[in-house]
């Protein structure tokens, strides 16, 4: 069977609706970046990011156009203004562009595996591969500039162990056993995407015009903030080090390099895909105090993105995906 011959299924329209929209709305900041950058090494690197989705942005467009799909609107220049005060220091610009690198990484591994032609898979082959070399770039450059912080250091044991006891999964703040290498990835993980989330929401609440959209952004901070906190405590318990906050490396602008819309929809991105890694987390813990610091976060986040929905369907902001035949409406126009 000629794969490339099949129609795209609601999946894979679904994936490269998803990748167009997320796509322009990071490629937007990293113009923005890209315009304030001084140093040449990194400004380089998100010379390489911004071709890359250049190249992917063309081809995203002719499978949707193929499959006779509107073009989603998404974002372009009318939401980027330039010539403003300068609002990150290079060293943010970095370390933003590594964790939307992340980001990038995973989802084109997910929208892979939900792809059949071998067209698109071929497509998010070449992506994921563009994501693994702008991840080491931007892992060289950081290590190189000394702005790289690694997960805690474990000292090996000397032999392998069974779990002995249903004690293991106790430790409530350091009462317990201590954390294992698997919960730190989890707990890591988060605290770093948490940071950047916290520190976008500080950047944008300084800028962004509408008070409504201040507002939403003030309290994502806050909330942001808590999470932060709470998955910290667990780390200090075990003495193990917390990942340095970024807020420093954000300047004390108000001129706006973003529309209010970018604003809004970047942060109710991150605060969405945060409730997969914080599901991950959940899943991968094997203590109760972890257990429940992960429903609290994930429950916070839902209230978040519920008030983010509101205000973005309010301004006529939220871009519609592709629905599913309604067939109950198609059978009354007969």
């Amino acid at each position: 069977m000629d794969t490339e011959k099949l129609k795209l299924s609601s999946s894979e329209i679904g994936s490269l609706w998803g990748e167009y929209v997320n796509g322009t709305a990071i490629d937007i900041v990293n113009k923005y970046m890209y315009s304030i950058i001084e140093d040449k090494a990194i400004k380089a690197v998100f010379n390489d990011a911004l071709k890359t989705f250049e190249k992917q942005k063309r081809q995203i467009i002719t499978f949707i156009e193929n499959e006779g799909f509107p073009v989603p609107i998404g974002f372009n220049e009318s939401d980027l203004y330039l010539g403003k005060q300068r609002l990150f220091s290079d060293a943010f610009c970095l370390n933003y562009l590594h964790v939307m690198t992340l980001h990038g990484l995973l989802g084109h591994t997910t929208a892979l595996s939900i792809s059949v032609r071998k067209d698109l898979r071929d497509f998010y082959d070449s992506c994921d591969n563009d994501a693994k070399k702008l991840y080491h770039q931007t892992i060289e450059l950081l290590l190189d500039k000394g702005l790289f912080q690694r997960d805690p250091l474990f000292y090996a044991d000397e032999h392998p162990k069974y779990i002995s006891s249903n004690d293991f999964k106790d430790g409530i703040f350091g009462k317990g056993r201590t954390l294992t290498a698997i919960e730190i990835i989890s707990i890591s993980f988060n605290l770093k995407k948490s940071i950047m989330a916290k520190t976008l929401s500080i950047a944008f609440s300084q800028v962004a015009e509408s008070k409504e959209v201040r507002k939403f952004l003030t309290e994502s901070e806050k909330t942001a903030d808590g999470q932060i906190k709470a998955l910290a405590k667990i780390l200090q318990a075990d003495n193990l080090p917390v990942p340095k906050s970024l807020e420093t490396e954000v300047t004390i602008s108000t001129d706006s390099p973003f529309s209010d819309k970018l604003l809004m929809y970047h942060t109710g991105f991150l605060f969405q895909t945060a409730q997969t890694y914080y599901g991950a987390g959940l899943a991968s813990a094997m203590r109760t105090d972890l257990v429940t610091t992960y429903e609290g976060t994930i429950l916070q986040n839902l209230m978040v993105t519920n008030n983010w929905f509101n205000i973005m369907v309010k301004n006529k902001w939220l871009e519609q995906p592709p629905l599913a035949p309604n067939r109950t409406e198609i059978a009354k126009q007969k």
